[in-house]
């Protein structure tokens, strides 16, 4: 058997100063593409989530800026990354994140890209689990027999295990007589979960005992549980193996077997699945991970298995087939598909650097030639030397300080002299002696490298010649554009030019630097995108242009906008549910004690029928409702109440918030809308009376309902399509909608009518404009009947300034139309 070194197939280094563990690798194909190639998945302790689909152009090449596919901060650490069938309803696969207090499923995707970077991939949150105990590692399956859908079971640090059916939470159990804990994994053919305990001995729990067991919550020592309270939690089977476990893997190969690989501090075993012990290796250095996979030889079984002496083994049940040197200790490895180059092994350290690899050797066919032995002529080296340095010497004098790089130039000029005279003279008039004047034509091609605006050709010659034109102007809007020209010269004058040369010169002006901002909160971009504006502004007054204007040719951010509008409104009906739910806990309070004073103050005693039980339920009732407020059950009464109080008060605050970043959002729509359509400085001022009414938010006026009534008030005035919109009856009242549809259809109702130039004016008698193509990205909403019937509900609603506004109470909801996009 020889020693190899593992073959680098790609390899790249993740972050700086970054941990990672057995936990954070992963390959699956989490974009869910169908093509049956794998993605390479890592999260670290820092909070670094990283995807990538290697595809070197050459073996050995390093990571290239395709071949991250996604990067995302998130902002625990990451102990444990799995793919599999998370999410209810669909077979896709979707991403498990483990946190130390938290269980993430994100579903990733990727969208085709319209530019030369390639697809982008993003990752969307499905559901997270608050956990309240310290996670430790996790595993999956088809916990209880499931079809389709995959559970997830998370092992606390203190031992308990807590399994999720997808979105919700199924149970707890604490495993007896735990003491620190160990690596899981779960057997599907058993329905079992098999852990090492503390007592380095490997046990297995059946799921259904699990789950018929006593609560872990309400648990209690064995020797103190009664008969009628639950089933007691019993191991399946235990094998003791003298050493605590690195890691445990499952693998089954059949329908009729499957095997429980165990990774020792100095042992490697293999269990069947009732807990005998089908062999075992001892290893000869200290292990780090391990990863078994099925044999190519029916009936064996082979495991690859990363020690600290940077060395990868590969062993056939228990002989050692293999053995490559790694450039780094793996601490997790996996097996997988890449780029249609199967059986792909990776490897990932602790300090993050990860590698593809495969097994196999390259022959060496080179042979060192001899080393022929002379003596050294040390005055040929001198004088080599002497010549080398006078060579250094006269190319820093020609170049200078600094060396001159070759750059092709953004514009090349040609010019062809015809050889002959041309058949009919372009000289007007021009006659030397009793002879017409002769002309040649001259051609000049300009072949450009770059988009150029503004070129200018000026030709130059020496009197007496003369030229039928000297100046022509294009517009080269593309690169690798060509233009030619023509022109003729002709003497004029009786005597002879002093020389037959011209020149040909070409000014022109390229596109300028762009500037780009960019934030991850849409509303952050209004303060510094409303300040370059006003800049540039300024500027290009100061230097006389008169030619200068900004635009908008983009779709409108609707999306994100209303993501906005959402998150305010829902702060607000939590508000009020607060509220009333404080309202309701102090009526309840008062009407008790009431009840138990008239009865403490009668003369002749009475029983109280209960009371003391109802006002201790009272007492130490936890919070229920729409909303949860979690409380401690030994809080008294008046605790729950300010616990209330301070839940009112932090949601105001949240607001608050909330209805500054909504005001911030506003005022960047409102200037993307002026861009867009031009709007005059009257214009802008009656969309911002109309978006901006209030300076304050309240539960009693809120934005939402007054926006839309300004909203609806200028689709039916100046923004109507017809003057029977016009004509509509108002009534005076506002009131909280029940959600957003409504508002959101009218501001995209408003989009659709302005790119179709409807014009803003406080006059009620503009007629309809005639419809206008949209911009790129916004689709026109199309006139259906389902708009007529909007504008018909909405007809009831009218603002007459942005301080008085009225609207009927909110309608049956509607579905919302589809309008401009992002």
């Amino acid at each position: 058997m020889s020693l190899f070194k593992a073959r680098d197939w790609w390899s790249t280094v993740l972050g700086q100063k970054e941990e990672f563990d057995q936990g954070c690798l992963c390959l699956a194909d989490v974009d869910n593409s169908g093509n049956g190639q794998d993605k390479i998945i890592v999260g670290s302790f820092m909070g670094y989530l990283r995807i990538f689909n290697p595809h070197p152009v050459k073996t050995g090449d390093g990571a290239q800026a395709e071949d991250l596919l996604l990067e995302v901060q998130l902002r625990d650490p990451i102990l444990q990354v799995e793919v599999g069938k998370f999410v209810s309803g669909t077979e896709m696969l979707h991403l498990a994140v483990l946190h130390s207090r938290k269980l993430c499923v994100y579903s990733v995707s990727g969208t085709l890209g319209n530019v030369e970077h390639g697809n982008q991939y993003q990752i969307k949150l499905m559901y997270e689990h608050n956990l309240q105990r310290t996670a430790c590692n996790m595993t999956y399956g088809s916990f209880g027999g499931v079809r389709g859908r995959d559970l997830i079971c998370i092992q606390s640090m203190d031992g308990m295990l807590m399994v999720f059916e997808q979105e919700s939470y199924a149970f707890g159990r604490f495993l007896p007589g735990s003491l620190l804990p160990g690596p899981l994994a779960y057997s599907s053919r058993t329905d079992s979960f098999i852990t090492v305990s503390s007592c380095r001995q490997v046990e297995s729990y059946k799921y259904q005992v699990l789950a018929f067991a006593t609560d872990a919550d309400k648990r209690q020592e064995t020797e103190q549980q009664k008969l009628g309270s639950g089933k007691r939690l019993v191991v399946d089977w235990t094998l003791n193996i003298g050493e605590q476990a690195l890691d445990i893997c499952v693998m089954s190969f059949n329908q009729s077997a499957s095997s429980v690989f165990v990774l020792g501090e100095r042992n490697f075993f293999c269990l069947k699945d009732n807990g005998q012990i089908q062999f075992m290796k001892k290893l000869d250095c200290s292990p780090s991970c391990f990863l078994p996979y099925c044999s190519v030889s029916e009936g064996t079984i082979n495991t690859l298995i990363g020690n600290h002496s940077s060395l990868l083994h590969v062993y056939q049940d228990v002989t050692l087939k293999w053995a490559s040197q790694l450039p780094h200790v793996p601490v997790a490895v996996r097996v997988g598909s890449l780029r249609d180059l199967k059986g792909v092994i990776v490897t990932l350290s602790e300090d993050g650097h990860l590698q593809c690899s495969y097994l196999g050797t390259d022959p060496s066919l080179f042979q060192a030639p001899k080393v022929e032995s002379r003596e050294l002529n040390y005055d040929a080296l001198d004088a080599e030397l002497k010549e080398l340095q006078r060579i250094i010497k006269d190319v820093n004098k020609s170049q200078g300080v600094w060396p001159m790089t070759e750059r092709e130039d953004d514009l090349k000029i040609s010019a062809v002299v015809s050889p002959d005279f041309d058949s009919v003279s372009v000289a007007p008039d021009v006659e030397v002696g009793t002879d017409l004047v002769p002309s040649v034509t001259v051609k000049v091609t300009l072949q450009n490298r770059v988009a150029l605006q503004k070129a200018k050709l000026s030709v130059y010659v020496q009197p007496p010649l003369v030229l039928s034109r000297d100046q022509f102007t294009f517009e080269l809007t593309a690169p690798e554009m060509t233009r030619t020209v023509a022109f003729s010269v002709f003497l004029k004058g009786s005597y002879a030019p002093p020389e037959l040369e011209g020149n040909a010169v070409v000014s022109y002006a390229r596109p300028t630097e762009r500037y780009r901002i960019q934030s991850e909160q849409f509303e952050d971009l209004w303060l510094i995108t409303n300040e370059l504006i006003i800049r540039l502004e300024e500027y290009f007054e100061k230097q006389g242009s008169k030619d200068f204007a900004c635009s908008f040719s983009g779709s409108m951010p609707l999306q994100e906008y209303f993501a906005l509008i959402d998150h305010h409104f829902e702060l607000r009906i939590n508000g009020e549910k607060l509220e009333e739910l404080l309202s309701e806990r102090a009526v309840q309070f008062r009407a008790i004690q009431r009840r138990l004073l008239t009865r403490f103050k009668d003369k002749t005693p009475a029983p109280l029928q209960h009371l003391d039980t109802l006002l201790d339920g009272t007492y130490k009732q936890a919070s229920t409702g729409p909303v949860v407020v979690p409380l401690p059950r030994s809080a008294d009464f008046e605790n729950q109440v300010m616990a209330l109080a301070d839940a009112v008060e932090e949601n105001q605050a949240s607001v608050f918030q909330a209805f500054s970043r909504l005001r911030s959002a506003t005022h960047l729509l409102l200037l993307l809308v002026r861009l867009w359509q031009k709007l005059s400085v009257d214009q802008v001022a009656i969309l911002e009376a109309a978006f901006l009414p209030l300076q304050h938010d309240t539960q009693e006026l809120g934005w939402e309902e007054t926006v839309d009534a300004a909203v609806s008030h200028l689709l039916k005035t100046c923004l109507s399509r017809s003057s029977k919109e016009q004509a509509l009856s108002l009534s005076s009242q506002l009131s909280k909608p029940r959600d957003t549809s409504r508002l959101k259809k009218h501001i995209t109702l408003l989009c659709d009518r302005l790119a179709k130039g409807g014009r803003l004016c406080l006059s009620t008698d503009a007629a309809a404009p005639p419809a206008m193509v949209m911009p790129g990205g916004c689709a026109p909403i199309p006139e259906s009947d389902l708009e007529e019937r909007a504008t018909e509900q909405d007809s009831t609603e009218l603002f007459s300034s942005h301080k008085h506004l009225t609207a009927e109470p909110p309608t049956p909801e509607v579905a919302p139309l589809q309008g401009v996009s992002e």
